[in-house]
């Protein structure tokens, strides 16, 4: 029953980070990719062909418009590839997600990891991932932060991810008390089902501090 329990669990949380990767692709679609193209035809729209020197320029900027489009559009593609990702490691997971959190510039965000490595299994690996993943969301959605630390670690027996935040924060147990608190509970829960465990430490206008341990091999 706990195997089919986990498997239940892990299979949604694939569909989960489906999930977000998919409101991720949405997201760039319109703000960043659909903006490139609109000024692509703005521009074009606006090319004098009596003027020599202005229809020159017009068309280098709609070239640089276009290539760069090109190239955000193969990043989506890598993107959504969410499996692939997940599989070539952890800290290569988190690196890829936080090139989309730093296109907001929003955040100052620092990302500390000295080549710590997680060698567990690929399930335990895709289920820190999601917490990350929503670690990373809530921040976004709540907490009126301005930077944003995501540490990996190894200490002792134990793999850490550490994620802090200067926002607004929150009293922890009043959150957990509320349906408002799922999102914590999940984190707990999904922590201790790969046999870890989950430390959430706020204070109100003080920031957030969420640590995942998880036994290292």
């Amino acid at each position: 029953m706990m195997q089919q329990n986990f498997e239940n669990e892990l299979l949604k949380t694939q569909m989960e980070v489906q999930e977000q990767t998919l409101k991720t692709v949405a997201y760039d679609l319109h703000d960043n990719i659909g903006q490139l193209l609109s000024l692509t035809t703005i521009t074009l729209s606006s090319i004098n062909i009596n003027d020599n020197q202005n229809t020159a320029e017009k068309i280098a900027l709609v070239e640089a418009l276009t290539l760069r489009s090109i190239k955000e559009v193969k990043a989506l593609s890598r993107l959504l590839h969410g499996e692939e990702i997940v599989s070539r490691g952890l800290k290569a997971a988190i690196e890829f997600e936080l090139e989309w959190l730093k296109r907001l510039d929003r955040f100052k965000v620092n990302f500390e990891h000295n080549n710590v490595f997680f060698t567990g299994d690929n399930a335990k690996e895709t289920i820190l991932f999601r917490l990350f993943q929503e670690i990373i969301n809530n921040i976004i959605q709540h907490a009126k932060a301005t930077e944003i630390l995501i540490r990996l670690e190894v200490i002792e027996d134990n793999f850490r991810l550490t994620i802090r935040d200067n926002g607004v924060g929150f009293d922890v147990d009043e959150i957990l008390k509320r349906k408002a608190g799922m999102g914590l509970h999940n984190i707990v829960k999904r922590s201790i089902m790969i046999n870890g465990s989950a430390s959430i430490i706020s204070i109100p206008l003080n920031g957030a501090t969420i640590t995942i341990n998880v036994p290292y091999k």
